[in-house]
């Protein structure tokens, strides 16, 4: 039986005394220093994850050491995602300094900026790296675009963000490479408001109840991952590993877009994740209108919580505005126009309906089960076993 979206009482206007983080996420709360809870969880539970310290530099040093043991008589030991953003680029950067011998992967999903283009180009270029794009049809992909927009969820990254993984496992399965290197990190997203986005974004099931919905083409080529693949065959049958590298490294995001923009003339974007310009568009306009999310304060809160921002700098950076009109309406004529949409039509998705993650099949029920039956064998074998790395 699905859970129906959710409904929320409407809550007094509330912001963190500590973050940016405010009651524009349904579910914040707040301890009686006005505390919110992603901080506290911050401090409680991420923070035992991310060691940007000596410790972590002993940590990294180990798991590369065995990365390039395990991979020795291979032509690569592992395989980077590369964005052109300043993680993944910066984590190029660095994969190149600790000899490592990485195959670049970079997924198009038909939305890359020029600029993303270009930087891409400086980081494979500057490190003498190997590049395979894999380029996902466009058709589809519009699809699964209008899709979602026809849905009125609030995540519509997900078939970016889920194509761009399943093509990273799928090609790492086909060439035996075990270690996937991600820019994902603590330091610069350690808080994320989960209610604002709902579920996985590799839930395939959720994925294609969607699209089957919604949709009105079949998906040949697009790439997903199932339940079981994700959380078993991926991590326990072919060992593979995901691995976050930044988290054990001093990682300062303005340091590091300086190092970049001083080694190899890399550009910066002016926001998080402007590489890509429907993301641009879905976090700076579709969701801040439709939902009222502003994406600029879970990232905000999450520099003030690794000490790389002050409350009051983030506070004033919430006060520029999220685009300038005019780029705005490249952007927008831009986004409709590759979709093959009118203006009128973006309207009546940013202003039509609603729904939930939890209206369409998903697979929590299985990920609860899994859970069940992970706490069961940790408790027989008093350790930890991770559902997946």
């Amino acid at each position: 039986m699905q859970r129906s979206s959710k409904v929320t009482m409407k809550k007094k206007y509330q912001i963190c005394n500590r973050c940016v983080m405010d009651t524009t996420d349904p579910e914040v709360f707040f301890d009686d220093s006005g505390v919110c809870n992603h901080c506290i969880e911050f401090e409680t539970k991420t923070k035992l994850n991310w060691f940007p310290n000596e410790d972590g530099i002993v940590k990294l040093r180990k798991t590369l050491n065995d990365i390039k043991y395990a991979n020795s008589s291979k032509e690569y030991d592992c395989i980077l995602g590369l964005s052109g953003g300043v993680d993944s680029s910066y984590l190029a950067l660095k994969v190149k300094e600790w000899g490592l011998r990485p195959l670049v992967v970079h997924v198009d999903a038909g939305w890359n900026s020029e600029l993303a283009v270009a930087n891409i180009e400086r980081v494979v270029n500057h490190c003498n790296y190997d590049l395979h794009t894999h380029v996902v049809d466009w058709e589809e992909m519009r699809d699964l675009h209008l899709a979602y927009l026809r849905s009125g969820i609030s995540n519509q990254d997900v078939p970016q963000d889920h194509v761009f993984f399943a093509s990273l496992y799928h090609f790492a399965v086909k060439n035996k490479i075990n270690y996937i290197l991600s820019g994902g990190n603590i330091a610069t997203e350690g808080i994320m408001a989960a209610s604002w986005h709902e579920g996985s974004a590799m839930d395939s099931i959720n994925l294609k109840a969607i699209h089957s919905k919604y949709g009105e083409h079949s998906l040949r080529t697009y790439k997903t991952v199932n339940f079981w693949q994700y959380y078993l065959y991926f991590p326990f049958i072919k060992k593979m590993r995901t691995l976050r590298p930044l988290n054990f490294i001093p990682y300062h995001k303005q340091e590091a877009i300086k190092e970049l923009e001083g080694t190899i003339g890399w550009k910066n974007y002016g926001r998080k994740h402007g590489e890509s310009l429907f993301t641009k568009v879905f976090q700076n306009d579709y969701l801040v209108r439709k939902y009222g999310y502003d994406k600029r304060k879970p990232h905000l809160s999450s520099l003030i919580a690794s000490g790389q921002l002050s409350r009051e700098e983030a506070m004033n950076e919430l006060k520029k505005p999220l685009y300038d009109q005019s780029e705005l309406e490249v952007d927008l004529n831009y986004f409709c126009k590759k979709l093959r949409i009118t203006r009128e039509h973006y309207e009546e998705f940013v202003n039509g309906p609603t729904s939930s993650y939890f209206d369409y099949a998903n697979w929590q029920y299985r990920y609860k089960i899994l859970k069940k039956l992970q706490s069961m064998i940790e408790k027989l074998n008093n350790r930890k076993v991770n559902v997946y790395s």
